[in-house]
């Protein structure tokens, strides 16, 4: 039996998330029967992140055993040729039988776009939040260095997950801003490099910074949220479409 580990890139827009859900197609759905057909199996597939739906992923790492002998490296050209555009193999490599795509992850890096400009920009609308009133990024910035560290961030979570603990390492919490394109004005990134997120975290840490970079949230505010895990101190759910899950990082 072997098992395949595969680096996976897909636009989140028209899918109700990586999991099977009963009102929708997932990113799961399309991977498991493009295996399906590829192999003839129906294995179990183990994933990094259990992306949202809307949610996007430039990096994400799925595994599944298998007792098919395609060599694997031709695993993404039969498995991309049975997937929609949206979703993409773009890496498989053979790995120890006990790898494991979630348990073994050391650390995790998200990014969540805004598009702050005047007019939303429809080439960004799938992949960024809009927010018209232009952010203080140097208040943003002051904001997600409170939030570095580890802590407990029972604040920065919605209700449903099942975590067991609530407290986590944030390695770097940035604010950046990036280059305009011809068709963009102001664009910012805040990127999240962590060891493990909660559910909703990254999005919740983005609404906060956020309302701080609009003066709607204040430093104190932040710290109390932090120091209480009391989920009204921190700010709104920012919108799925604007998160990514960059990359995956393993002992490897």
């Amino acid at each position: 039996m072997r098992n395949i580990k595969l680096l996976l890139q897909y636009d989140g827009t028209d899918y109700v998330g990586w999991a099977p859900q009963p009102n929708g197609v997932s990113i799961a759905q399309r991977l498991l029967e493009a295996i399906q057909a590829t192999t003839g199996e129906t294995p179990r597939l183990y994933v990094a992140g259990r992306t949202d739906a809307g949610v996007h992923a430039r990096g994400q790492v799925v595994n599944f055993h298998t007792e098919s002998r395609i060599p694997v490296d031709r695993f993404p050209y039969a498995l991309n040729s049975r997937l929609p555009p949206d979703i993409q193999v773009v890496g498989a490599w053979e790995v120890p039988p006990d790898f494991h795509a979630q348990f073994h992850a050391r650390r995790k890096l998200y990014s969540y776009t805004i598009d702050n400009s005047p007019f939303p920009s429809p080439l960004l609308r799938r992949y960024a939040a809009w927010e018209p009133q232009p952010l203080d990024v140097e208040a943003m910035r002051a904001a997600a260095r409170i939030l570095e560290g580890r802590h407990d961030f029972a604040a920065f979570r919605s209700t449903g997950g099942s975590a067991k603990t609530s407290v986590r390492t944030l390695f770097r919490l940035e604010v950046l801003e990036l280059p305009p394109g011809p068709a963009v004005g102001r664009l910012l990134r805040i990127e999240a490099e962590g060891d493990g997120f909660l559910y909703n975290m990254v999005r919740i840490l983005a609404g906060t910074l956020m309302e701080v970079g609009l003066g709607k949230r204040t430093l104190d505010q932040v710290r109390e949220a932090l120091a209480t895990g009391r989920r009204e101190l921190a700010g709104k759910t920012a919108p799925a479409k604007g998160l990514c899950l960059e990359r995956v990082w393993y002992d490897e």
